[in-house]
């Protein structure tokens, strides 16, 4: 098994077990905590995961990118598309999208990131 065989195989993996605890938190946990800043946090973890899936060959910027793009759909919420497009009744687009801004969120989502890219400092140091 090549070298980028094995690194989708293990960002597979861990974006797998980051999704099955995001919707773990999302069905399960109804507190102050976990709910609103852990799965902030892990969502970018996942992003940037299921992105070395598609990209194993490491760029730099990864978690710069992520927290990019989680800024973008963050300022995007300001305007609330989903009621704007008349889509409140479709459930699960509402929890996808969002509908309020928070810069709570956009601390969880570079907290993600950081974190994101630490173990992935830490992973390759090792080699």
């Amino acid at each position: 098994m090549n070298n980028k065989t094995k690194a989708r195989l293990i960002y597979g993996g861990c974006a797998l077990l980051l999704l099955i605890t995001e919707v773990l938190i999302a069905l399960f946990i109804h507190d102050d905590w976990i709910r609103p800043y852990g799965g902030d946090l892990l969502v970018t973890v996942l992003l940037c995961c299921l992105v070395r899936v598609v990209l194993p060959n490491k760029p730099k910027l990864l978690p710069l990118y992520v927290l990019g793009f989680a800024l973008l759909v963050e300022l995007i919420q300001l305007v609330d598309p989903v009621a704007l497009l008349g889509l409140n009744h479709i459930t699960p687009l509402r929890i996808l999208v969002g509908n309020t801004f928070s810069v709570a969120d956009v601390i969880c989502y570079a907290f993600g990131c950081l974190l994101f890219w630490g173990f992935e400092r830490l992973a390759y140091r090792k080699k």
